[in-house]
Parts: C-alpha cells; structure tokens; sequence
C-alpha cells in the first residue's frame, strides 16, 4: 500500500471516529489497527498505540486494549523503546529485537483469546508529534517464535511512513479523553 494510501485511509477513520463525539470503541481501534497493519504487511495485533499522560510521566496503551489494564510504562524506564521514543522524539528500527535489553511483560499476554502471546522479533517505534509537542508513540513489530518466518525488515521509508501515519493520528489521539477506549458497542438490537 502506498504511503499516500495508509495515511489518507487512516485520516478518514480518525475523521469518522472524531464525529461520533465519544471516545473510541474496541471495535474502532481494531477497525484503525488493521488498516495501519495492513500498510506494512503486518497483522492488527501488531501495532501498539501510546498515550502520554497528561503529566508527561508514564506511557499507557491505548491499543492492543488487552495492554491498556496490564499497566503503564515510565518515562524514566531505561529499558523501554517506547520511553526512550518519547525521550529522544525520534524513531527507531529494532530489526533484532531479542538482543535489545527490554522488558518483556506486555509481550507475555494474550491478545485476544484465539491469539496467544509471540515474542517480538522486528519493531518501528515512531513518536506522535502534535504542534511539535510529543503526545504518544505507535509502533509496528513483526512477532514469531525464534526460529519461525518473521517477514522483511523495516527500513528507513518504512519508518518515515509510520511518522506520517502518527502525526495524523497523534492530533486525535490528544483530543480524546483518558479514560478511552469506550466499552464495545452492542449489536444492533441487543442490550
């Protein structure tokens, strides 16, 4: 997909998701997370959302929601690439993420019930700048078991297309309110 493509598709999301006037459903993260991970040959459970918090202090996930109740990350953790995103307000590839020292916790769960929890193997990490000011971080990894197929690494067009795609959704991921995403929609005739 042509990086004009992802970041046009994605503006219209986030343009229809800001009309509704609430926070985020599940269903509209999943919906965003998969045409993101489709712009880089990813699967959805393969993108990672991050808000900054109001007082700049910790990290917390906004998607995988799964991530969002495991807790958050601080600032200060030195062996964090979405901190070290956010501290040095510039990207990164990781192309061999075993061997770069950081904590595995949010690696070790279970994204959903039918996806179980694969260690990371190739990241991006992008930070989300907002009139110069860094919001968030989103980023992309290729997940596999050591030894199973991984797919391309990410390169430097690559990271510049994340860059764009979070400055689009950087602006809306700081208007919405903290406490996002809202619970899942009910299917139409159900309570």
């Amino acid at each position: 997909m042509a990086e004009m493509d992802l970041v046009l598709i994605v503006a219209k999301i986030v343009d229809e998701m800001r009309k509704t006037k609430a926070p985020p459903t599940e269903q509209d993260l999943n919906r965003l997370a998969a045409q993101i991970s489709n712009g880089f040959k990813a699967k959805k459970e393969e993108v990672a959302i991050l808000r900054l918090a109001p007082d700049a202090r910790v990290l917390s996930f906004i998607f995988p929601v799964r991530l969002a109740v495991v807790g958050a990350i601080p600032i200060t953790t030195t062996h964090s690439l979405a901190a070290k995103t956010i501290r040095d307000k510039r990207g990164e590839i990781v192309n061999n993420f075993p061997t770069y020292k950081h904590a595995t916790v949010f690696e070790a769960v279970d994204l959903s019930d039918e996806e179980k929890a694969v260690p990371i193997q190739k990241i991006i990490s992008s930070p989300m700048v907002v009139d110069g000011k860094v919001i968030g971080v989103i980023q992309i990894s290729r997940k596999a078991r050591p030894g199973e197929p991984v797919g391309p690494d990410f390169t430097q067009a690559d990271l510049a297309q994340l860059g764009t795609v979070g400055s689009v959704l950087g602006k809306y991921i700081s208007e919405i309110p903290s406490s996002s995403p809202a619970k899942p929609k009910a299917a139409p005739g159900k309570t």
